[in-house]
């Protein structure tokens, strides 16, 4: 199984070094599918607004949602995750070399969200690399099992993998 996640402390730091990633592996001529998460910073001390870009080409979709200042709850917007999942799922039939998920968040750990996709990109064979915060990894352990390798938070490091992972698939083929 060619499956590999990050972990990062810092917030948002995640979103930026799989985006990198993203961007040196289709550098490299790399087809990378899924989503890489984009915040914009709000005025008023507000929390930012999360949008998602569907790779390879958007488009840009919205998964916060403003819940008033009060609010302490969940900003995500499941329907703008589903749109995000289907138009993801869309693009697994025309196939991909890498599919990169900027998180493995609390939809997934309940069996939703991006996790089919995962699955069915490690059935056709894709390199899978997935971010995951220190919340949800038990899950996505549970989900996994063995079969992913854990990596730094680092943009090298991860390309790196992925460039190994395609390269094994490209032999096996």
């Amino acid at each position: 199984m060619r499956l590999a996640y990050t972990t990062s402390a810092g917030r948002g730091d995640m979103d930026t070094v799989l985006a990198r990633v993203t961007e040196r592996l289709e550098g490299r001529g790399l087809r990378v599918l899924g989503v890489v998460q984009i915040n914009t910073a709000c005025e008023d001390d507000r929390p930012c607004d999360m949008d998602v870009k569907v790779l390879p080409d958007g488009p840009l979709i919205r998964i916060s949602q403003s819940l008033g200042p009060q609010s302490r709850g969940c900003r995500l917007d499941p329907q703008g995750l589903e749109q995000a999942v289907g138009e993801t799922a869309a693009r697994l039939a025309g196939g991909g070399d890498v599919l990169m998920i900027n998180k493995f968040g609390k939809q997934e750990a309940e069996g939703r969200g991006f996790r089919d996709v995962i699955a069915e990109a490690l059935a056709a064979g894709m390199a899978v690399i997935v971010g995951v915060n220190g919340l949800n990894l038990p899950a996505f352990l549970d989900f996994c099992g063995d079969m992913a390798t854990r990596l730094p938070a680092d943009v090298e490091a991860i390309a790196a993998w992925a460039d190994a992972a395609v390269a094994t698939v490209s032999e096996d083929a």
